[in-house]
């Protein structure tokens, strides 16, 4: 049965040199594989090809949050090193956020990033369901939030990724639309984006509508049971605008979401709505074999971690042997893998 559906089930073994360190060079010159989940077709192009696979009155939707460049590193006034890696806004000036080494730390005592910018631990907390605590933070400082952030955090990126966060990659780890601050990892699928590509759907007549969908821990998170189902997600913020609500419900063409991200809060909204609608929630949705996607037609995505829920959502798109046939040949073809990596098509 596929509901009983494993762990294992979901696992590959990926050579370590095809996990892309940097991105390419030019956003839309990435491979792109295309699977047609129907026939179990495969092609090999790049994603300046995309705009082949589009029809006029097609919609794109895309994800346009604007990852914060979460991560900052300071000391306590006694010298101790300390690292600070803020997981989401909860009001003004306070977040939730992860600390490297809490233990050294208790409520009231500050964490000197720089001269401008200090962090206060409001509350500390013990543990959660993952035993990873999100304590609760305040980021004292003068000037606009967005710009002291910018000035000395960095860019969160992924474990696999295997080095420190550059200068550059506070340009390159963000779509070129990203607009709405408020995620700790990007929506991968949309790094292929380039401003021209967006300007020939246009002109193609393609329907392009934004969501936000602020990607918070859950994607950083491994799954740690056995059996999926017990799996929870964490909760994640959407926002849905009628502009959005309206192009979906009067589509006359295919839907193409851009990216798990997307996804995630297009069926989710569904489920809850029975339809699309202008909102604003949360969703903890997890998509996995088998599931019924009442929304999305085709799906951008990239190439994603063994055992991991997205790998798991593209399996219940498609089905989880062809999606792991078709890893086996993006392997053989040395297609780059995770964040930084190629993309797939599934039509």
């Amino acid at each position: 049965m596929e509901n009983k559906l494993k762990l294992s089930d979901f696992d590959y073994q990926l050579p370590e040199e095809l996990i892309a360190k940097y991105p390419e060079e030019k956003r839309d010159n990435s491979k792109m594989l295309v699977l047609d989940k129907k026939t179990g077709k495969i092609e090999h192009k790049h994603f300046y090809d995309f705009i082949d696979y589009l029809k006029k009155d097609d919609v794109l939707i895309l994800n346009n949050t604007k990852v914060i460049p979460a991560r900052l590193i300071g000391k306590k006034e006694t010298g101790a090193k300390i690292e600070v890696f803020l997981v989401r806004p909860l009001k003004e000036n306070l977040w939730s956020a992860l600390i490297k080494n809490s233990k050294r730390l208790k409520t009231g005592d500050i964490i000197i990033i720089s001269d401008e910018l200090k962090v206060l631990l409001k509350e500390k907390k013990e543990t959660d369901k993952d035993n990873i605590p999100e304590h609760i933070v305040e980021l004292i400082y003068k000037g606009n939030e967005e710009e002291v952030l910018n000035k000395f955090g960095s860019i969160p990126l992924p474990p696999y990724i295997q080095r420190e966060a550059e200068e550059k990659d506070k340009e390159t780890y963000q779509t070129v639309y990203a607009k709405i601050t408020g995620s700790v990892a990007a929506p991968t699928a949309g790094l292929h984006f380039t401003k021209e590509i967006l300007e020939k759907l246009e002109e193609k007549g393609v329907k392009i509508g934004y969501i936000t969908l602020n990607v918070g821990l859950g994607t950083f998170l491994p799954v740690k049971v056995d059996e999926i189902t017990n799996h929870k997600m964490h909760k994640e913020a959407y926002t849905i605008s009628k502009e959005t609500a309206d192009l979906i419900n009067n589509k006359k063409g295919k839907l193409f979401a851009i990216g798990t991200t997307t996804t995630r809060c297009l069926e989710a909204a569904y489920q809850k709505f029975g339809k699309i609608q202008e909102t604003k929630d949360e969703t903890d949705i997890f998509i996995y074999p088998p599931f019924k996607f009442n929304v999305i037609d085709c799906l951008l995505t990239n190439f994603h971690l063994p055992k991991s829920t997205l790998l798991m959502l593209i399996s219940a798109f498609s089905s989880r042997e062809m999606i792991l046939e078709t890893y086996k040949i993006a392997i053989a073809e040395k297609y780059r893998f995770f964040s930084y990596g190629d993309c797939m098509l599934i039509k």
